[in-house]
């Protein structure tokens, strides 16, 4: 087995449970209160009809990420970890805001429903049941707003994300103290994830000039149906290429209750392992196991149709498991991965986010996505969060007093000013370093 193949077990684990969906956050709104429902309309509950288009869409979006990082030449030789559902999340919200060819590109990427009703319904019923709990496990997910407490969004939008999306908005001065805004921000990831999802938004990420951030935070603990006896673990090979293999502890579950969903085809392994659950929504890990060392055996499935038929033809039956323990920590900036995947004018000067504010200023720019799994003997907990950070593209109000942030490298001079004779010439790369 490929070492790639750990990202690729956990991309389809989380595409299996639906993925991980935008919850509920109790941060004070103080920039608008939520909008009552228009009379007759109430927020659906999870049985709406939108849910199945967005998880398909949701689906679709993370078989497409997943090809576009496997396919950077950086990723080479490297796991690979994301949740597509809280990117989708963050970025639906943000899509909420857009117009004109911005949000058509938006749209297309995530594979949006194009119907209003069905696209913001299917969101809050997924919401719904991802959130609904269960005693076996736990499964968290939240959204929020933060914006500059100067700044006049449109009342539509700040209703819109907080009905739909359950994302309250919390009024921060990133205009006047940046850090310690990007600190509060920060700090309510950590919260929502148990402290596993740490420095979201890293240093300079935000800015005087940044508006709104939008964030998703997501969290997963669940046990094992079948649990590894840690007695049974033992140190093994673990082939990371041909003729090449490093030594991590395996786990075996090789007993006569040993039944698992289980399929193969000429290529490939498929094993489910169900996690414990009781009345919430039953998760599983699915795994995607090529028989020889070729990985594309397992990435050339990603898709909803042959998905779908390899689920189908799994049947419970004793099968001798051997599994790696894992820890993975992953971090993505994504304005590159998703420029090159449809969606390159939100990060542009002809970024249109007029449904956000009125006007055409503001722009993404970044995208940051961090993602945390770790896989025992007992089961597996995992936690992911995204930011979408949007800055203005001018000063806001006419206002067009310069910002000098010499806060990365620069070059500098000291010239004679009669003569323009440059003096001394440098660059300064780290301000620390002697």
């Amino acid at each position: 087995m490929n070492r790639r193949i750990i990202g690729l077990l956990l991309l389809a684990g989380l595409i299996t449970i639906g993925c991980i969906a935008a919850g509920c956050t109790d941060v004070p709104q103080t920039t608008s209160g939520q909008s009552a429902p228009p009379a007759g309309q109430e927020t659906p509950g999870p049985d709406a009809g939108g849910v199945g288009n967005v998880s398909a869409g949701n689906n679709q979006f993370g078989f497409d990420l997943y090809r576009q990082i496997a396919g950077d030449p950086g990723s080479a030789g490297k796991n690979i970890f994301f949740s597509p559902y809280s990117i989708s999340s963050a970025l639906a919200i943000t899509y909420e805001g857009a117009r004109g060819a911005t949000g058509d590109e938006i749209g297309s990427v995530l594979h949006l429903p194009q119907n209003e009703t069905l696209r913001r319904s299917g969101f809050a019923g997924l919401d719904a049941v991802l959130n609904r709990g269960d005693e076996n496990y736990t499964l968290r997910t939240a959204n929020a707003l933060w914006a500059e407490e100067a700044y006049p969004f449109l009342p539509a939008y700040v209703d819109t994300a907080a009905r739909w999306y359950s994302a309250n908005v919390t009024n921060l001065d990133f205009a006047g103290d940046a850090e310690a805004s990007r600190e509060t921000i920060n700090r309510w990831v950590e919260e929502k994830t148990e402290d596993k999802i740490r420095d979201l938004l890293p240093a300079g990420s935000v800015d005087p000039m940044t508006r709104l951030v939008i964030t998703n935070a997501i969290y997963f603990k669940g046990t094992w149906v079948k649990q590894f006896d840690p007695a049974e673990t033992t140190e093994e090979e673990f082939r990371v290429a041909p003729g090449e293999a490093v030594r991590v502890p395996m786990m075996h579950r090789t007993d006569e209750d040993a039944i698992y969903g289980y399929a193969e085809t000429d290529n490939l392994q498929v094993l489910r392992m169900p996690y414990a659950h009781g009345n919430g929504t039953e998760l599983s890990m699915l795994v995607l196991l090529p028989k020889e060392d070729n990985l594309t055996a397992a990435e050339e499935v990603l898709d909803a149709e042959t998905l779908a038929d390899l689920r189908e033809s799994l049947t419970d039956r004793r099968v001798r498991v051997v599994f790696p323990k894992f820890t993975l920590e992953t971090t993505y900036s994504l304005p590159s991965t998703l420029s090159a995947m449809g969606m390159p004018t939100a990060f542009s000067g002809d970024a249109d986010f007029a449904g956000m504010d009125g006007t055409d200023r503001l722009f993404i720019s970044d995208v940051v996505h961090k993602a945390f799994v770790d896989v025992s003997e007992e089961g597996t907990e995992a936690a992911a969060a995204t930011g979408v950070i949007m800055n203005i593209k001018s000063a806001p109000g006419g206002d067009t007093t310069p910002v000098f942030r010499a806060d990365h490298p620069f070059v500098f001079l000291i010239v004679e000013e009669d003569s323009g004779t440059i003096l001394f010439a440098g660059r300064v790369a780290n301000p620390e370093s002697a």
